[in-house]
Parts: structure tokens; C-alpha cells; sequence
């Protein structure tokens, strides 16, 4: 079993590669091209089944490279986990144009092209798609406010992969949007509910129990379907 992570240096993207790893799977972790050796270059030299690429979601002549990474071997699972946020008290009277545009294109454009580029190497048909969302990005969810650009970039990071699982009706891939929860990471914060490990684990076994489902989901890690 293979799987290509997109944004493994870090946080739930480094928790993911070790939980695959340990469910002995072979990985492919992405960095961003000219990152300092990191957290997830110590495990490549403990652990066998990882390989290391670089690849940068806003900068989509960087994916043509994940080609030669993949080797020909068919993935069974394509996650991108890139992203970022601008804080909670980010309002949209606050939010500069370059805030706004940056944060969409991190989250939202950027990861949807990396899926379009690189959804021809998941070959097999019980192959699952996913992207990183947040539960914060559920527009019939949100009675709260506030984390206005990340929400809205997670909101359109939703859409997209809805309008791309609607254009492929016949593609029997399943087409995931995964809440991991709150978790403490440097975006998720020490105060979160969730360690790493934990969401890891959950979002594992929902990817796997919807393996084979075809179409979009909004999925949270404990495999339960979140409100669009």
C-alpha cells in the first residue's frame, strides 16, 4: 500500500506519514523545495517504507516532479494536507486583500490543483482522494464566527473538491474532505482537545472505512459525516 502526503513536514501531515508507516504502508512525504532538514527527515532515516519529495501547493510547476517520486507504482491513497491560518481573530474588517488571497491560495486553489494534477497516479479504483479541511469550514455548522479567512478558505476548499467529485460522476474513487478535529499543533494550539496521534489514528481508519465509497464526503476523524 502507498500513500503520497502532501505537507508531511509537520504537525497532522508528520502524524499521518508515522500512523501509515506504523500500519506498514510505504510513504511519499512532500516538503516544501528548500526546507531545512526537519522532524520528518529523522524518520525517512529511521524508517525504511518513507521517501521524501518537495513539492509546494502554490506553486504548481513543483507537482510534475512527484511523477518521477511516485516511480510508476499506482497510489492507493493521494492526501494534501497543506495549510494555513491567519488566527482567530482575523474579521473581515481586519483582513488585508494579501491576507485573503495568500490563505486561498494556500488552502483552497493551490491543494485543489495539486488533486487535479496528481489524481491520475491514484490508479486503483478503491483509491481515496483526500484533502485537509476543518470543521470550521461547514458553512451550516458555523453559529459562531470568527477564523473569517480561514473559514472562508475552508468553505472553498469544500466546494471545490464537491464540484471536482460532481464533474467525475463515474470515477469510483472516494473523494474525501476530512476534519481532524482540534489538535495541538502550532496552528490547532496547546489548548485543543485532540493530540496528534489521536486525530492521526482516526483519520486513518475513516479513510479506510471509506475506501471504495465513490463520490465527495465531509468526513470528521471519527468517520462521522460533517454538514457541507
Amino acid at each position: 500500500m502507498l500513500a503520497l502526503i502532501i505537507g508531511a513536514s509537520r504537525g497532522l501531515g508528520l502524524g499521518l506519514a508515522e500512523e501509515y508507516l506504523q500500519r506498514g504502508w510505504d510513504v511519499i512525504g512532500t516538503v516544501r523545495p528548500g526546507t531545512e532538514p526537519g522532524l520528518l527527515h529523522a524518520l525517512a532515516r529511521r524508517q525504511h517504507g518513507l521517501s521524501l519529495a518537495e513539492a509546494d501547493v502554490t506553486v504548481p510547476e513543483t507537482f510534475a516532479g512527484l511523477d518521477d517520486a511516485v516511480g510508476g507504482r499506482p497510489l492507493d491513497l493521494l492526501f494534501v494536507v497543506a495549510g494555513i491560518s491567519n488566527g482567530p481573530d482575523e474579521s473581515i474588517a481586519t483582513l488585508t486583500d494579501d491576507a485573503f488571497t495568500r490563505i486561498m491560495l494556500t488552502n483552497a486553489l493551490g491543494p485543489m490543483r495539486a488533486v487535479q494534477a496528481l489524481a491520475p497516479l491514484v490508479a486503483k479504483p478503491d483509491g481515496v482522494i483526500a484533502v485537509m479541511t476543518s470543521g470550521l469550514g461547514s458553512v451550516a455548522n458555523n453559529t459562531s464566527g470568527a477564523w473569517a479567512g480561514y473559514r472562508a478558505s475552508k468553505a472553498a476548499l469544500n466546494m471545490m473538491l464537491r464540484s471536482y467529485a460532481g464533474e467525475t460522476k463515474e470515477d469510483p474513487r472516494a473523494m474525501l474532505a476530512v476534519d481532524p478535529g482540534w489538535v495541538r499543533t502550532d496552528m490547532g494550539g496547546p489548548n485543543a482537545t485532540l493530540d496528534v496521534q489521536t486525530s492521526a489514528r482516526g483519520m486513518v481508519d475513516a479513510i479506510a472505512a471509506r475506501a471504495g465509497t465513490s463520490g465527495g464526503h465531509f468526513v470528521d476523524y471519527q468517520n462521522k459525516d460533517v454538514a457541507w
